[in-house]
């Protein structure tokens, strides 16, 4: 499985873990349920910590049967991988020091040094509205970092005067420094899924299956997990932070149809698979030979 292991409260070593600390955090709340379903075991997966920027060349290179990392899903990223149905919402947000002129995504990012990291959606959100001029022209965007962790040692350093982000990340980091602070509202509706590789679909509609089931438990579920790593930098109330039910797909071009779960943001909405029953509880895969690792 890829992860992350830098998100706090997303996927992170715990430091009073013992050597090298455990992988905590929502998404590796996720990563055990989907371990426990298709594999019987929720301790019998590998981790393996994922650059954002290598979210998808991971995938299609074999490195991991998945990634469960923050991944928004859209039309570009579905040209190159699958994604399951979204199983959270969130919005890009910007985050700057509570000093900064910065009051949010306007004007106030004239003359400002954004960093964002490479390949991920806030890039491509800047890059389009600066072409478009919905950004002010002496907006800086070239600063790319690898992982998006970087972003917030460089705004920590003075080396940049703001980081865009999805605000769920954002507000983690936000809790880590309190000398940051998320400015203006999100400015986007993101959508998180679980990618594989562009064929598997068998294991979208496996790992579909169980996100349903992982929303409908009330006891070791979706909501335990937001409560238990999200709700003191979210806020206790889940809802504007739990995914919509799958849009219809329509493109403004000719051609097929995209699978694949909403963007409101992308001139094609998308739309999932229709989930399938899965195997029985705690056969290994869809076709019982687990992937190559």
């Amino acid at each position: 499985m890829g992860v992350d292991q830098n998100s706090y409260r997303w996927g992170y070593r715990d430091p009073n873990s013992g050597a090298g600390g455990t992988l905590e955090g929502f998404d590796i709340d996720l990563v055990h349920r989907i371990a426990e379903d298709i594999l019987g075991d929720r301790d019998a997966v590998q981790f393996k910590a994922i650059p954002t920027d290598q979210r998808i060349p991971a995938i299609q290179a074999g490195r991991v049967d998945m990634v469960v990392r923050t991944m928004t899903i859209n039309c570009d990223r579905l040209e190159d991988v699958a994604f399951s149905a979204p199983y959270f919402r969130t919005g890009q947000q910007v985050l700057a020091p509570k000093s900064s002129p910065v009051k949010g995504y306007d004007g106030t990012l004239a003359d400002q040094e954004i960093c964002t990291a490479t390949g991920s959606t806030a890039y491509a959100k800047l890059e389009a509205d600066k072409q478009a001029g919905r950004l002010p022209e002496s907006t800086d965007i070239r600063t790319t970092v690898p992982n998006q962790l970087d972003c917030l040692v460089r705004l920590q350093l003075g080396e940049v005067d703001a980081v865009v982000t999805d605000g769920a990340l954002a507000a983690s980091q936000a809790a880590q420094d309190p000398t940051v602070q998320l400015k203006g509202e999100a400015f986007t509706a993101e959508y998180y899924g679980v990618a594989m590789k562009k064929d598997a679909d068998d294991l979208v509609r496996r790992v579909n299956r169980i996100l349903v089931d992982f929303r409908k438990d009330t006891t070791d579920g979706w909501q335990d997990a937001y409560t238990k790593w999200l709700s003191a930098t979210l806020g206790a109330d889940a809802s504007r932070s739990e995914p919509p039910p799958p849009n219809t797909c329509a493109r403004t071009d000719p051609g097929p149809r995209t699978p694949g779960p909403a963007n409101p943001h992308n001139p094609r909405t998308l739309q999932t698979p229709d989930p399938q029953p899965p195997p029985a509880r705690g056969d290994r895969w869809p076709t019982r030979t687990p992937p190559g690792r």
